[in-house]
């Protein structure tokens, strides 16, 4: 545990995998992480919350619908008023489904792109919207391969993704000359969770071979760009196994 940082770390989509990692590494560094997701997931988070309270971390878990404007004010006001300043917010809602174009109805579009997209948009706003004051703070967003290019069957998911991508370089413009670091991390590669253990039956091998992303390597890498000197800042980072193609 260090010394250095104070405050609040948000993190919205705080799932296994990635999410929980990137808790842990957050409070590790001495911040206080205020884990969510939506309120059918918060027994799941409060045992998450619960473990990084037992390595010595300060944890705090919250059942909210990042895509209710009303909800995420209202979290950003009382973590503020609670817990403590935010001084990193992390936007890793993933949204992952795939269908065929004539399969994709309005319903699914729009469902991903509200989880991807409008989700995103408003825990960056409220990010700016406490941070820009202080004249700190590091907003990071977790994209993937859809980010940058669509491929079949993911209209939906690559249409979101390209979204948020968006909207993250629009903030890093205009909130960058503020002193708020705004990234976005391209995680290009199979991410080893439930998710991927589900579909793939040598995952445990590719694990050993390091062919598959490990959510604590990504996750010290969310640290790292939280920690850049602002004299060199990485607005955008992709992380990818060795053997993957790109």
């Amino acid at each position: 545990m260090t010394e250095q940082s104070t405050g609040a770390c948000l993190i919205v989509g705080a799932g296994e995998g990635v999410g929980a990692a990137v808790a842990r590494a957050f409070a590790r560094e001495g911040l206080s992480v205020c884990l969510t997701r939506r309120p059918r997931h918060l027994d799941a988070l409060e045992q998450l919350a619960a473990s990084i309270r037992a390595e010595g971390g300060k944890a705090h878990a919250f059942g909210v619908d990042a895509r209710e404007e009303s909800e995420m004010v209202e979290l950003v006001d009382r973590i503020e008023a609670e817990i403590g300043p935010l001084e990193v917010v992390v936007f890793n809602v993933g949204a992952n489904v795939w269908f065929p174009i004539v399969e994709t109805t309005t319903r699914v579009y729009t469902k991903v792109w509200e989880m991807a997209a409008l989700a995103g948009f408003l825990t960056g706003r409220e990010a700016a919207r406490v941070m820009t004051p202080r004249g700190r703070g590091t907003v990071i967003f977790t994209g993937a391969t859809a980010s940058l290019r669509g491929r079949a069957e993911f209209s939906a998911f690559a249409g979101a993704k390209h979204g948020l991508r968006a909207l993250a370089q629009s903030m890093a413009r205009e909130l960058g000359p503020k002193g708020i670091h705004v990234a976005h991390v391209v995680i290009d590669g199979t991410i080893d969770g439930a998710f991927a253990r589900g579909r793939i039956a040598d995952l445990d091998a590719r694990l050993a071979r390091d062919e598959v992303l490990r959510p604590d390597e990504i996750a010290r890498n969310y640290v790292w760009l939280h920690r850049q000197g602002r004299s060199a800042w990485t607005h955008e980072m992709d992380l990818r196994p060795w053997t993957e193609t790109f």
